[in-house]
């Protein structure tokens, strides 16, 4: 059975090896660096319990989110313990039947929280580090034929060529080492659905695509303080909303416009089938080729009823269109600015009964 065959409903983990700490706070000499406080968060965060707790919720595959600061250092010299660490958490899934996604979620030159001076796909070096990450990835985890590869988390809103240029030279690098592996590729500007089409599809069935869904914005994002907009605007919405000023205020108040609600009667499912379509556009278009929903999720402090109903249309309507998905996330660290966790942060249980009915489909 192939990696992707196994994937039809996961959850991804951050605030592990990616998200541990926002690095917008630090100065611009420490970012790169791994104190001892992040080596003890790393061998203590997640353990095999956690594993059971998703597997038991149950997914099928579990998306691990990692940086490449974390697996290696400033000299490119990788760090075995890590390494290790993750082997391991690849033996608590395949001990439990869970299909694994290794998700660079934050590579040198394509950090989404902090502006660069040297963009991955401006500088050479950083390209050339980026295709020795996966093929070295591959090497080091050759045994594990359950892991899928996903090159990049929510590529910058960048040249799309130039993404696609280095995309497919990763895979063909991996294709030296590995024919069957899957790969998993993405749009730029974060993985918008809106930016799908600019994808570049290509003649390998162990490739497949992603998109991820935080649509609309003001909603899942709302008073989330890494995001300028929702910070200014500071105020709570809820999921549906018949109320659709208060979601048009937010564009008038922040951008002096209506946005897209201009003649929207009902803020619902329905807001949210137009911006997924270009995603669902895609997968008619290429109807052999997998399209996975590797991201979508709400912050964790709106109220727990829009976040259900929010839930519950995404993934009905990823159901109509026969793509599967990953739920963001199963836990975030207390200073993660971006909080979009699914379990209590003390006993991990998942925070409704209802939440867990929707993410697994019954809803």
């Amino acid at each position: 059975m192939k990696t992707v065959d196994k994937m039809k409903k996961g959850m991804g983990i951050g605030g592990w090896l990616t998200n541990y700490k926002r690095f917008n706070v630090l100065p611009e000499d420490k970012r790169l660096d791994l104190t001892i406080g992040d080596l003890e968060h790393f061998d203590t965060y997640i353990t095999e319990a956690d594993v059971e707790n998703i597997a038991n919720m149950g997914m099928d595959h579990i998306r691990l989110g990692f940086d490449e600061i974390v697996v290696r250092d400033k000299d490119g010299n990788y760090r075995e313990h890590i390494l290790d660490l993750i082997e391991k958490f690849i033996l608590w899934c395949e001990k439990r039947d869970l299909a694994v996604v290794l998700n660079l979620h934050k590579a040198i030159g394509n950090y989404c929280d902090i502006p660069e001076k040297v963009s991955l796909l401006d500088s050479p070096a950083l390209k050339d580090g980026f295709v020795s990450l996966w093929t070295s990835l591959e090497r080091r985890f050759s045994a594990y034929p359950d892991v899928a590869f996903e090159l990049l988390n929510e590529v910058l809103d960048v040249d799309p060529d130039k993404w696609n240029d280095l995309a497919a030279r990763a895979i063909a690098a991996l294709r030296e080492i590995n024919r069957d592996r899957t790969v998993i590729v993405g749009p730029t500007c974060w993985n918008n659905p809106d930016k799908i089409d600019k994808m570049r599809v290509c003649d390998d069935e162990n490739v497949i695509y992603t998109f991820h869904m935080y649509a609309p914005h003001e909603f899942t994002h709302q008073r989330g303080v890494l995001q300028w907009a929702q910070l200014y605007y500071n105020r709570a919405l809820e999921y549906p909303c018949d109320d659709v000023d208060r979601y048009r205020q937010f564009h008038e108040v922040v951008y002096n416009d209506y946005g897209s609600y201009k003649g929207v009667k009902r803020v619902d499912k329905e807001v949210l089938r137009a911006c997924m379509q270009p995603a669902f556009d895609f997968k008619k278009a290429h109807p052999d080729k997998v399209l996975w929903c590797g991201e979508f999720g709400t912050i964790r402090h709106a109220d727990i009823k829009s976040r259900e109903n929010w839930m519950a249309d995404v993934i009905a309507l990823l159901g109509e269109n026969d793509i599967p998905y990953c739920v963001w996330n199963y836990l975030s660290t207390p200073n993660d600015g971006n909080r979009f966790s699914l379990v209590d942060d003390d006993t991990r249980k998942i925070l409704s009964p209802r939440l867990l009915d929707i993410i697994n489909g019954k809803v």
